[in-house]
């Protein structure tokens, strides 16, 4: 049996040990005083399982499709929010690429760029467009909700993720994943309200659950839309 590469992540939250696998990465999450050796264990005791829930997920993946644009050209659909929206190019006097959104993404271009731009500087300008407006509707929700229980983390983030949507940390320290730009916008709301309520509730008891339907008594619709398209969204722009 060939070793398997998997990364080991203890947390006060998890009240047992458990294995999450994507096509990419095996993590093994557990209570911190959970040893090494019997993380190895387990790990071994799973393997069949691992490898066959990563060999299907592969698969799965292999036929998904993006909701990137082949190329970030004139006319190209940019995905956003749940909907596509064409993307405008436009050259400027500014010094570097500037995005705007209204009915359409308008990348402004410089005139010294004009001519030499590639896709990806395109790209990169948009993904940065959309985790600074995501840090800015990420905090408003805040607002919205976190008065309600008095549910205020200390810090709020935004970055790429691989596996998870947002966390929150033992420092009530909110991530959220910049991806959640690409759906519908109750989505992110819904993401924002479930790492909101793990401040009051460290786990994913029937407390943490009433708590997260007093914000959003409907959130069950959004988890499951997350499940069902939650793959196309991690593939990214």
């Amino acid at each position: 049996m060939e070793p398997l590469p998997y990364q080991i992540k203890r947390t006060l939250r998890a009240s047992r040990t458990r294995i999450v696998v994507t096509a990419e990465k095996i993590e093994v999450i557990a209570p911190p005083d959970v040893s090494d050796e019997a993380l190895h264990q387990f790990v071994k005791e799973k393997w069949h399982w691992i490898t066959a829930t990563m060999q299907r997920l592969k698969a799965r993946k292999a036929h998904i499709q993006s909701l990137a644009p082949e190329t970030y050209h004139h006319g190209a659909p940019v995905p956003y929010q749940g909907k596509t929206y064409p993307l405008s190019l436009a050259p400027t006097k500014l010094k570097s690429i500037k995005i705007e959104y209204t009915d359409v993404f308008k990348a402004h271009i410089p005139h010294t760029q004009w001519e030499t731009v590639n896709s990806e500087e395109i790209r990169s300008a948009i993904i940065g467009w959309m985790k600074q407006n995501v840090k800015i509707t990420v905090e408003q929700l805040v607002l919205q909700h976190g008065p309600k229980h008095r549910l205020f983390p200390k810090s709020i983030t935004i970055k790429s993720q691989r596996s998870r949507w947002g966390s929150c940390g033992i420092h009530n320290d909110i991530t959220i994943n910049w991806l959640l730009a690409l759906a519908p916008l109750e989505i992110l709301e819904y993401v924002v309200v479930h790492e909101l309520c793990h401040i009051k509730e460290k786990n994913h008891s029937k407390h943490f659950w009433s708590l997260v339907a007093q914000h959003l008594p409907n959130y069950r619709s959004a988890r499951l839309w997350l499940k069902q398209h939650g793959q196309v969204l991690m593939l990214g722009l």
